[in-house]
């Protein structure tokens, strides 16, 4: 075949493949090529067994299964997967509250059918189930229940702010028992359209329901009493700062908030005016970075829920992968937001050893059950000058010094999630981090950790278990932090800390003669243990 009537062939035959390329481009889609099986069977892109025009992969995470574009058009992060389980669990549970103060009982698949007993976390609503409870004995009724997959009328309304594919909603309406309404939510008309094919493919249209609006948009109005959601979910790309103001306004009395955080280079100390701009405090660069990041989170949701009365409860706090989540309750009270100013406090790092000392914002005075007074609080509580290395103090936060977990409903969770261990794919990973939490020091903020005490003094690192064991026989409390995998949560001063590193030191002497008179090991270990 000659040169020329290759040429007229190729053109006769690529000549759909343009024709259907440019109509894609004037129809804003991606001018994919044509499946060439089909090409090779006779049947062109513009006749009746033409192929999908955009690709798609297919995957299954929990219950759900959920298609989205091959070339990544809407954001899908499988990493995250721990994240979306945990958060249906948190939810399982809130809603066996929320639902249990109704008379209404849960059934979740895989949980055997035995009756759990609710302790709600407010005293308001202690009382609403004593009061449903004797109604429900006297009357002889059946207990009413509600299953997954099913409308339940008295249920939580849930909102999924930037629900991309929609696999997080979907997942709610196929896992979460007690709900009445899921809205996905998505500001791209992509998005929403695959958001739609999802939840048919799934056939939870009678639960989930697709929306396209910015997310602040929607939460402004729904801010009604009557119009707010149970469970707002926010997992944006970056940082959630931008609707933080506006979920703390839609979320009903005592709903449910879940935020991620993803900027963690931000909130971990790399740039403090950044994190200051987003979310009001100054973040250090610290060991205890991770922690300090949720701390901060806190803080910001708190500052905004004070604007309108309103004070939050963290539930739940988790450090993991390269982000934070916090699940708080949101409720209205103007006597409780003026403890506020007494739950922040400002942290003072020294630069040379990194010993920290926290500073509260507010002090609040009385004797409880009496009225409480509110003041300035006084400090500071250091000196120019570190008293153990001499060196400065840098000043960050406010952060939230109160405790970041409900130890009480974390056991919860972790109960239901070892019961059930076939219930989540990564149910082994959650019962590992849910058991570290129930570990931690709630009162004590921050930690140490290993690697930080010993590279300052430049010695060999002791185990973790001398270091507690030391820790306990001063009679102080110790545990670990499922932020940091070495860390040293302690009520310990840091006094103490560097006497017991000092007596560890002289097991593993360091060689004086090379250490510089002004650095933070010269003066720590010139003093003699007490």
């Amino acid at each position: 075949m000659s040169h020329a009537r290759i040429v007229l062939w190729l053109s006769l035959t690529l000549r759909p493949t343009r024709v259907l390329c440019r109509a894609r481009f004037f129809e804003g889609q991606s001018p994919g090529l044509p499946n060439p099986a089909a090409m090779e069977n006779g049947t062109g892109p513009c006749g009746e067994d033409c192929p999908r025009k955009v690709q798609e992969t297919t995957i299954t995470e929990g219950a759900a299964k959920i298609a989205f574009p091959s070339a990544n058009e809407v954001f899908y992060n499988p990493v995250q997967e721990f994240n979306r389980d945990l958060t249906c669990a948190v939810i399982t549970e809130f809603a066996r509250i929320q639902l249990g103060a109704k008379g209404i009982q849960i059934k979740v698949p895989g949980e055997k059918d035995t009756q759990k007993v609710v302790v709600d976390l407010s005293e308001q609503e202690e009382e609403k189930v004593e009061l449903k409870e004797n109604e429900n004995l006297a009357s002889g009724d059946q207990p009413r229940t509600a299953a997954v997959g099913e409308i339940c009328e008295e249920g939580l309304h849930v909102l999924e702010g930037l629900a991309a594919s929609g696999l997080r909603s979907i997942r709610f309406a196929l896992e979460v028992p007690g709900l009445r309404s899921v809205v996905a939510n998505d500001t791209s008309a992509r998005a929403v359209d695959l958001i739609r094919r999802n939840v048919q493919l799934n056939d939870v249209a009678h639960l989930v329901q697709p929306s396209q609006a910015d997310a602040r948009m929607l939460m402004y109005q729904h801010q009604r009493v009557s119009e707010r959601f149970d469970v707002i979910d926010l997992d944006p790309y970056g940082s959630p700062a931008p609707f933080l103001d506006a979920a703390v306004q839609a979320v009903s009395e005592g709903g449910l908030l879940c935020v991620t955080c993803t900027d963690m280079a931000v909130l971990a100390g790399n740039s403090g005016e950044t994190c200051y701009s987003k979310y009001g405090a100054m973040a250090l660069k610290s060991r205890a970075c991770h922690e300090m990041a949720l701390r901060i989170v806190l803080h910001s949701l708190d500052l905004r829920a004070n604007c309108y009365q309103r004070f939050v409860v963290p539930l739940l706090s988790i450090s993991a992968d390269f982000y934070v989540r916090v699940f708080v309750r949101v409720f209205t009270g103007q006597a409780k937001v003026k403890a506020s100013a007494s739950k922040q406090a400002l942290v003072f790092q020294c630069v040379g050893c990194g010993a920290y000392h926290l500073q509260r914002l507010g002090k609040a005075s009385g004797v409880p059950g009496s009225r409480v007074k509110f003041s300035a609080a006084c400090g500071p509580p250091v000196t120019p000058e570190c008293e153990h290395c001499g060196q400065r103090h840098q000043l960050g936060g406010p952060v939230w010094a109160e405790p970041i977990h409900d130890l009480d409903f974390v056991g919860r969770v972790l109960e239901a999630v070892s019961a059930n261990p076939g219930r989540f794919h990564t149910s082994e990973r959650m019962r590992g981090v849910l058991s570290v939490i129930t570990e931690e020091l709630p009162d004590v903020p921050l930690y140490y950790t290993l690697d930080q005490l010993s590279s300052t003094i430049h010695c060999n690192t002791p185990s973790l278990l001398q270091l507690r064991s030391a820790l306990l026989h001063a009679d102080f409390r110790v545990s670990l932090s499922h932020a940091c995998k070495n860390a040293v949560k302690t009520d310990a001063p840091a006094s103490a800390l560097w006497d017991i590193m000092r007596c560890w030191e002289k097991e593993c002497p360091v060689k004086r003669e090379r250490l510089s008179e002004t650095s933070p090991a010269f003066r720590i270990l010139s003093v003699e243990p007490r």
